[in-house]
Parts: C-alpha cells; sequence; structure tokens
C-alpha cells in the first residue's frame, strides 16, 4: 500500500469516528420528533405537539431511522439519548 493511501484510509476512519452515532446528520426537526419520542410521547401526541400530521411524523421517524441505521424507536432513543443498546433489539 502506498503512503498515499495509507493517509486516505487513516483519515477515512478519523471521519467516521466524528459522529459515529448519526446525530449530528439529524435536523432541527428531526431532532424535536426525536426529543419528544424519547420522552415517550406517541406519535399522536408528537403530531399535536408540533402541530403537524401523523403521517408527517412517521416520515420524520423512517427518515431518523435512517440516518442513525437502526430499526426500531427503542435503537433510535438509545443512540439520541447516548445509552447503551441491547443486542436483541
Amino acid at each position: 500500500m502506498s503512503s498515499q493511501i495509507a493517509r486516505k484510509v487513516v483519515q477515512s476512519f478519523r471521519r467516521n469516528d466524528s459522529g459515529t452515532d448519526g446525530t449530528n446528520d439529524l435536523s432541527p426537526r428531526e431532532r424535536e420528533v426525536i426529543e419528544l419520542l424519547a420522552r415517550g410521547y406517541l406519535y399522536k401526541e408528537i403530531a399535536e405537539k408540533l402541530a403537524i400530521s401523523v403521517p408527517t411524523v412517521n416520515t420524520y421517524i423512517r427518515r431518523i431511522y435512517e440516518k442513525l441505521h437502526v430499526r426500531s424507536r427503542s435503537q433510535a432513543v438509545a443512540i439520541f439519548t447516548h445509552l447503551p443498546m441491547d443486542p436483541k433489539n
């Protein structure tokens, strides 16, 4: 491996270490939604609180899951709140 390629590999790892949880990629509105989700609000309650429709909440939740690379509410909340995740979920 050349020194130039090795340098690129090291730089790639450094970029991945800063913000590995993906929460930095969330929009301000997505942050609002996941914060309410973490507080235990239901989708309907989130919609009412933010004055948006339930399908819009579903869209935000789907985008949050994609950005955080998770498949469940508990995984998303664990990453957002920096809690250790249960490998069973």
